[in-house]
């Protein structure tokens, strides 16, 4: 009957009323239902109220951060915004390109990239290991570590201990800036680039380590199980079985790494810490802009060079591990 068609159609296929656009249920027999937003997959009602908090917190950080920080970006259009912007700039042009000034250039420009490089090398060397540590796949987690802490709880507990060690080492690392890390160590060896090395050495280990950990526990186990079903060890299980599977990752990263460390042995010149970044304090100090402009110039040029030479390197190791 058509009483009877109707009333099916607005049941489901158990015989229980069908919810309808506007949230309510027809011929429910416990009431009106709630309105289809506050309901979840399990039938519970699900709090809607997070992101007006959140909205709320945010919008009042955001003005109270306008206000303290004292953000006035009319300062840089007023008279004397303009009168020092353009004085600046008009003490940049012509760059001083004379041969009195870029013959004292050579030293820091070769200070500044084995600084880089060298403080790269010392960052790896010292977060490899503690990403290796910090790996919870490796120390203690997952099936590598089944059957050899299986009934050993004070090996279990030592795991643990070297695991946060580790982490705990790779957040102090990362948590001081280089420039603090320069200036201390400025202050225990002296002057020259051997602070600077040492200083993006340890800042950038707790990078480095920090990042290897997570791109070594998001590796496909499949193949470590594989190995370690065939009765290899775990050097075994890192170096054919871990490592094929990070290593573009790894040197992807750690190019990088070496990329912000060329930009960072400039600015820790400015410490006592050698490198160019010493020579631009210096002619800053003397409002010499003319070779402000010169050494600014010949730091990006740094940097593209030291970019392009890392994006082959990239390009060479990828389509290596492809083959």
């Amino acid at each position: 009957m058509p009483g009877q068609e109707t009333s099916l159609a607005r049941r489901g296929p158990l015989g229980r009323p069908r919810r309808t656009l506007s949230g309510t249920s027809q011929e429910a027999p416990w009431g009106e239902a709630p309105p289809l937003g506050e309901v979840n997959w399990t039938g519970t009602r699900r709090s809607s109220y997070f992101p007006v908090i959140f909205s709320v917190l945010f919008f009042l950080t955001f003005a109270g951060s306008y206000k303290l920080a004292q953000v006035q970006p009319l300062l840089l259009f007023e008279a004397e915004g303009r009168r020092n912007i353009w004085k600046f700039v008009a003490g940049m042009f012509p760059p001083d390109l004379s041969w009195s000034f870029l013959s004292l250039l050579g030293r820091p420009i070769l200070e500044t990239i084995q600084i880089s490089l060298m403080g790269t090398v010392v960052a790896v060397a010292i977060g490899f290991p503690l990403g290796l540590l910090a790996t919870s796949s490796l120390t203690f987690k997952g099936i590598l570590n089944e059957r050899e802490l299986a009934n050993s709880r004070p090996r279990v507990l030592l795991r643990k201990a070297s695991y946060l060690l580790a982490r705990a080492a790779l957040s102090l690392f990362r948590t001081i800036p280089e420039f603090v890390w320069a200036f201390m160590f400025v202050r225990a060896v002296g002057l020259g680039p051997f602070p600077g090395v040492l200083a993006i050495g340890i800042a950038y280990a707790g990078m480095l380590g920090k990042v290897y950990s997570e791109m070594l526990e998001n590796v496909n186990p499949g193949p470590l199980e594989a190995l370690q079903a065939t009765g290899a060890s775990k050097l075994a299980i890192i170096v054919y079985g871990l490592m094929p599977q990070a290593l573009p990752n790894v040197v992807s990263y750690t190019l990088y790494r070496w990329e912000c460390a060329v930009r960072a042995s400039a600015i820790l010149g400015f410490v006592g810490a050698g490198g160019i970044g010493q020579q631009l304090e210096i002619s800053m100090r003397m409002f010499d802009f003319s070779q402000v402009i010169t050494l600014v110039a010949i730091l990006f040029v740094m940097v593209a060079g030291v970019d392009a030479l890392s994006a082959r390197a990239r390009r060479a190791i990828l389509g290596r591990q492809r083959v």
